[in-house]
């Protein structure tokens, strides 16, 4: 058996600070690592290029969607089993990467999220109360329940990347990502919640998140999805009762 090949994703944006420290430590674990610098205003595309991983560029600020759709077409080109995405600004902790794996190896083929649901008071209150809103909605839709849908950290299948459709109008990485776990859903894929620490290092740059606003955008594509499906409230249901697959280690 071929030895599991991987990439890791880093859409970046204005990453100057932390993105040198986030590529050394995720190149511990694989060569693939791709940044896709989505035109940033600093020196992200100088500081990458002293760096082993590949650089993909947009000429034009498009949105952490469009770079992760850019990512994702890269890592099937390279042949890889599986994609883990992370942000650049140093929130995910690269060392937590074998979690994701471990998770994946118990349950091939099936999309891994690393959940923030070790110390959670460490979040901005007003991030958690949105985030809280959304896994309502994004649950709600995707007829399961679902544990920190706004986390960009995840293991991505690449029989899941091939079957996306790049439709994403909406240029917010946080709409995006949401309207991922319900396609996914619908594609039969299941949802494996790794827990994990909230991080929020000291130097990073202002979190592109803007709670009012991309809550918003979240529950309009939501909205239209289930309006789709006649409200599915089978779904609703199903995502209020059942409980989500939590992994735990082995001890």
């Amino acid at each position: 058996m071929m030895p599991t090949q991987f990439a890791i994703l880093i859409p970046a944006y204005n990453e100057a600070t932390t993105i040198s420290g986030v590529i050394e430590a995720s190149l511990q674990f694989t060569p693939h690592v791709i940044v896709v610098n989505d035109a940033s205003q600093d020196d992200t595309s100088s500081v990458v290029k002293q760096t082993p991983a590949l650089l993909l560029e947009h000429s034009v600020n498009k949105g952490k969607a469009s770079a992760l759709l850019t990512g994702f077409q890269k890592a099937i080109e390279l042949d890889v089993d599986y994609v883990i995405t992370l942000d650049g600004d140093g929130q995910h902790n690269p060392k937590n990467i074998p979690l994701l794996m471990n998770a994946f190896d118990k349950n091939p083929g099936q999309l891994i999220i690393a959940a923030r649901l070790k110390n959670r008071d460490n979040a901005p209150k007003a991030r958690l109360l949105a985030n809280k809103i959304a896994d309502f909605w994004v649950g709600w839709a995707a007829s399961c329940p679902i544990s920190d849908s706004q986390s960009g950290f995840r293991l991505y299948p690449t029989g899941l990347l091939k079957k996306l459709k790049p439709h994403s109008t909406n240029p917010s990485g946080f709409v995006f990502e949401s309207e991922v776990l319900i396609d996914a859903a619908a594609n039969g894929y299941q949802f494996i919640f790794v827990p994990i620490a909230s991080c929020y290092p000291d130097i990073r740059r202002a979190s592109h998140f803007r709670p009012g606003f991309d809550i918003s955008q979240i529950t309009i594509m939501v909205a239209k999805k289930l309006l789709k499906k006649g409200l599915n409230l089978p779904g609703l249901v199903k995502s209020l009762i059942q409980k989500p697959i939590i992994f735990k280690e082995a001890k």
